[in-house]
């Protein structure tokens, strides 16, 4: 039922491609991680939340998946093109923390964050400091291939020997070689030239820093994704995934050292996949920590937004368009996630207990594993008109990960009357598995965050519309009208109906 081919965007030739793994029935997937410097942004998440939809479509494919994550925690530079100081080292020095206190606390916290947004922990976590030596072995092998040259500052890599350089981010070379697009420095061969290990200065000493055959030094940023990937994943693997910003420079790197380490013209990925940014303002700008132009997840809950309604709020949109950040728009998603919450729960409340539906709400896919058992669970006892619903799904997220058909789907499978309410439940529970919004386990309830910014516990709230109320009732309206005012102000919206008063925390960004 689900042999519909996938395709996916390959950035490298800019075109949709049928996927076809290198190993049948296997995935290896890596992902760029977090610079762990700081925290994650809400930009950055974006990231990761398209890297959690491509691995839930793929095992929704049937594909067995091995997903690698790199953590940062040394080597990255304030600017990509190996121009500056090290992010961690200025980090460590403006907080007063040693880079190991810095890099175990902002990597801590990222985790959190994933955990909040139901992102699937990948197989393997990997700290760049953890392969330090591996890293050695690797920059000396490209040295030995006759991929690198020394300067007085470490060793860096002949981009003129690798074929094809920069073709992933359609560069143009005779332009980077006037000076046109990167900074010249003397001794350097090609302006595209990299740095793969940077030697320490002798007047100086990092605060990371270890012995090479090219002196006292640490690694260049790009080094570290190159080493990873092909440890865990092999000398040849299907995906690598990032943001826009990675494709322009250190994915290019990435590439020309794996055709150093493994020989000219071979390339260990076959499929290169970016994400678009996160931008606000009048100018689009894109979100970033350098800049401190950035949101955390943890602000969104100070406002009162679920880490949920952000995950819709992304789903929403495709991952290849950049996506504009309002505080309207968010409220929105919330609502919206809500409402779908609620129609969730009255049918659950209309079918009873479905078979399956417990092994549903308690799903994760913590090996990586294909979606076999829910064809057999969930699929195979639909109706012929419910079956249709699943057809819709396959046939949106087979299409480059088209999420927001995918919610459009299950917002008209919700509202069909002509299906049976258990074979709704089985179809959310196949959505889920894909959408990952916790379709099955949250309630609309749990949406309704209180603001930092409040100051009335929700005891005071019920308080005082029990004596908004009772002032009604004995038609003393204008301090009805007081109570409601009082709440509105503390950002309580009241919503009265036949069937009673209701209340929510309005999220505030204020």
């Amino acid at each position: 039922m689900l042999d519909r081919p996938l395709q996916l965007f390959n950035s490298l030739g800019r075109e949709l491609q049928e996927f076809n793994p290198v190993v049948p029935g296997r995935v290896g997937l890596y992902t760029c991680g977090l610079t762990v410097y700081n925290y994650a942004h809400i930009g950055n998440l974006r990231a990761y939340l398209f890297t959690d939809t491509l691995r839930r479509v793929l095992q929704w494919k049937g594909y067995d998946v091995n997903h690698v994550m790199n953590i940062t925690d040394v080597g990255h530079l304030t600017s990509d093109a190996d121009e500056g100081d090290d992010k961690m080292e200025l980090a460590a020095e403006r907080r007063g923390k040693t880079v190991w206190e810095l890099a175990e606390f902002y990597t801590g916290a990222f985790e959190k964050d994933l955990v909040a947004l139901n992102i699937l922990a990948p197989s393997v976590w990997c700290k760049a400091t953890d392969h330090i030596q591996e890293m050695i072995a690797f920059a000396r092998r490209i040295e030995d291939n006759g991929f690198g040259y020394q300067l007085e500052d470490g060793l860096y890599l002949d981009t003129s020997r690798v074929s094809d350089y920069g073709a992933l981010a359609q560069l143009d070379l005779e332009g980077q070689q006037e000076g046109a697009r990167v900074e010249t420095k003397e001794g350097k061969r090609q302006a595209s030239d990299f740095v793969v290990w940077r030697r320490s200065p002798e007047d100086s000493k990092r605060l990371m820093e270890w012995h090479s055959p090219w002196g006292v030094g640490a690694p260049g940023w790009h080094l570290e994704c190159s080493v990873m990937s092909i440890k865990y994943l092999g000398h040849h693997f299907d995906i690598h995934t990032g943001g826009i910003d990675h494709r322009q420079v250190h994915h290019c790197n990435e590439i020309a050292q794996n055709e150093a380490f493994l020989g000219r013209g071979c390339s260990a990925v076959n499929y290169w996949m970016h994400n678009e940014f996160l931008t606000f303002g009048e100018e689009a700008e894109k979100m970033s920590k350098s800049t401190g132009r950035f949101l955390r997840l943890a602000t969104l809950v100070d406002w009162g937004i679920h880490p949920l309604a952000y995950r819709h709020f992304v789903l929403m949109a495709t991952y290849r368009r950049p996506l504009e950040f309002s505080f309207e728009a968010l409220v929105a998603a919330k609502n919206g996630l809500a409402r779908t919450l609620r129609r969730v729960a009255a049918i659950r409340e209309e079918a009873g207990e479905v078979a399956g539906l417990e092994l549903a709400a308690e799903v994760r896919f913590t090996q990586g594993g294909p979606l076999s058992y829910l064809l057999e669970q969930w699929i195979e006892p639909l109706s012929e008109a419910a079956r249709g619903y699943v057809e819709r799904l396959d046939e949106s997220v087979s299409r480059d990960l088209n999420t927001p058909q995918a919610l459009a789907h299950l917002g008209e499978l919700l509202a069909d009357d002509a299906l049976e309410p258990a074979d709704v439940l089985r179809l959310v529970a196949i959505y889920e598995q894909v959408l990952g919004l916790g379709l099955l386990t949250t309630a609309a309830a749990d949406l309704n965050l209180r603001p930092a910014a409040a100051s009335l516990a929700s005891s005071e709230v019920d308080a005082l519309l029990v004596e908004r109320q009772e002032a009604r009732a004995s038609r003393d309206f204008a301090r009805a009208d007081e109570v409601r005012d009082q709440l509105q102000a503390e950002g309580v919206l009241i919503h009265d109906s036949r069937d009673g008063t209701t209340w929510e925390w309005s999220p505030r960004s204020d």
